[in-house]
């Protein structure tokens, strides 16, 4: 079963001709007009999405300073297990960074293995990975409740 290309119509038509006789016809999409009511829905369009960006920034500002607002009455009711936090946080941040040299080390020795084969891998996920990611979380948690601020993370 073949088709006729020509007997279709053509779905687009493009003229390129330079012929200045040649003048668009208005219910023709690429008319002054039409452009400009495009371009004008297009402006419209953006302007929906920044304001609905804005309002979705604020929001998550407005979350952002519930939890700071939490964390900062939690460490003035707890002013001892704050400071717990972070004495722990400071430690837990030095087993972190000695497993990660341990991590770090077996990746250079093992180079060629974790290249050459998925076995070796995901071998090398599964013994890393699991702890790597509690030990993250762990910090993490005891960072947020510690008496001292992360200047990163505090709002002006």
């Amino acid at each position: 079963m073949t088709h006729d290309p020509q007997q279709f119509p053509p779905v687009f038509h493009v003229d390129v001709s330079a012929d200045p006789q040649v003048r668009p016809s208005d219910d023709d999409d690429s008319s002054p007009q039409a452009i400009g009511g495009m371009l004008r829905e297009l402006v419209e369009g953006q302007d929906r999405q920044n304001h609905l960006l804005e309002e979705l920034v604020e929001q998550l500002v407005a979350s952002q300073r519930q939890r700071q607002s939490e964390l900062g009455q939690w460490k003035k009711a707890n002013p001892k297990l704050a400071r717990g936090c972070r004495k722990a946080a400071e430690t837990l941040s030095r087993v972190q960074t000695e497993f990660l040299q341990n991590v770090i080390e077996e990746i250079n020795e093992s180079a060629d293995c974790l290249l050459e084969g998925d076995f070796m891998l995901n071998e090398f996920v599964d013994r890393y990975g699991p702890r790597m990611a509690h030990l993250n979380g762990v910090l993490q948690v005891l960072s947020q409740l510690s008496s001292v601020p992360n200047p990163t993370n505090s709002t002006q």
